[in-house]
């Protein structure tokens, strides 16, 4: 069994408050996560009908089933549990009484802000991290402009990862994941966005995500993506707030520090998983991707959910940005670490090449908080600095 970053976060969080709500995208290992990570507790899924029921009709009698610790799956089937969870953590508020898992953020973030505030701490798992499945120790994300130890290359390709992408059923099961991604994607549509929106034509849904596809890695315009789609401004909106939400896209803000008057101020699209980017965008077969029009987007969104994953999995927000102004200077990831800003860029060429480098170097020039080091991820094998800058091998990206 691949041994989960997050592991060591949830146990420590389980030592001081009362209920740990582990949040995350369907089939990211919640259930497994913390079925290992909790041995002595109680466990029901709440996707079971007669539990669900038993919860529904008397969840003073399901509660009270449980002596000690209990971990509660899928607890966004029955959110009127959260109520009464709260009175009993009120009047007994051991530490890691109750564990809840929930596949979808909007539904139980919502419940939990107004019951759980101030008793449960709350972490996201993500599907595996490069680092969890190379059983490498997890990189410490905070000191990445730092050059650190050569690591064996992994014994798959970059072009096969990319097109397998994260989700933990495909690793650990072997399973083919155009089978795979397809049947997620179509329970995803079918059911969590029927459960989480009223949306009518599920058509017209599955074609926006596709168009989102293909534009991972750009500024986000809505008016363009609602135009293409032929729905409304609002709906647009709305349904990309469900993808992200959903933990299928993350919204990558920019960072508005003083270093011009004139800086971009809309988000850029990024999918969590490279592998439901390459089923969306049609590839078939590891050896489309290399002469793949959308290359250097489905590397970038590589890179970019491993940076997330990095600090999401120790229990961290992920304080990562991107930068560009209006006169065509741009870094694709700033790092913000509270006393400096640290520039990343991203690259698909194995190659390294000068003009990689550009937009570091003009970022790093602009003097305090930007850092003076800036950092290179590219497509390639190649661990070294060059003056300034360090060049980092997509394997070893934190």
């Amino acid at each position: 069994m691949i041994k989960r970053t997050l592991s060591g976060k949830l146990s420590a969080l389980a030592r001081q408050f009362p209920v740990v709500s582990i949040t995350g995208p369907r089939q990211s290992g919640k259930t497994t996560l913390s079925r290992m990570v909790f041995k002595n507790h109680d466990y029901v899924s709440l996707e079971d009908p007669d539990e669900r029921e038993f919860a529904l009709a008397d969840p003073k009698g399901f509660l009270r089933r449980f002596n000690g610790g209990v971990i509660l799956d899928e607890i966004q089937r029955s959110p009127e549990l959260l109520s009464y969870i709260q009175g009993i953590v009120d009047s007994d508020g051991t530490p890691g009484r109750f564990i809840l898992t929930g596949s979808r953020q909007f539904n139980l973030m919502e419940k939990v802000s107004q019951t759980l505030a101030g008793r449960t701490a709350v972490v996201n798992l993500l599907p595996f991290s490069l680092d969890e499945l190379l059983g490498v120790s997890p990189s410490d994300p905070w000191k990445m402009d730092r050059l650190s130890k050569r690591r064996k290359k992994p014994p798959f390709s970059l072009e096969k990862i990319l097109f397998q992408g994260f989700y933990p059923r495909i690793h650990d099961k072997g399973l083919d994941p155009q089978d795979w991604l397809s049947a997620y994607y179509r329970t995803y549509v079918e059911r969590d966005v029927r459960d989480v929106a009223s949306i009518g034509n599920l058509e017209t849904f599955q074609r926006f995500v596709r168009l989102c596809a293909g534009r991972t890695g750009q500024l986000v315009n809505l008016s363009s993506l609602a135009a293409d789609c032929g729905i409304s401004h609002p709906t647009a909106r709305s349904w990309l707030s469900i993808l992200q939400t959903s933990f299928i896209v993350y919204l990558l803000p920019p960072h508005h520090a003083n270093f011009s008057k004139r800086i971009i101020k809309s988000p850029k699209l990024y999918f969590l998983d490279s592998g439901l980017l390459s089923y969306l965008l049609r590839i078939r077969e590891p050896e489309d991707i290399p002469a793949h029009a959308m290359k250097g987007a489905i590397f970038e969104t590589l890179v970019l959910s491993e940076l997330y994953k990095a600090f999401a999995h120790r229990g961290e927000v992920p304080p990562l940005y991107f930068w560009r102004d209006q006169t065509g200077h741009e870094v694709d990831v700033v790092m913000d670490t509270g006393k400096k800003l640290v520039p990343v860029e991203i690259k698909s060429g194995e190659t390294v090449s000068g003009s990689f480098f550009d937009g570091l170097k003009y970022y790093t020039a602009l003097g305090p908080p930007a850092s003076p080091l800036g950092v290179l991820i590219h497509g390639g094998d190649a661990l070294y600095q060059r003056e300034n800058f360090l060049v980092r091998p997509w394997y070893q990206c934190t």
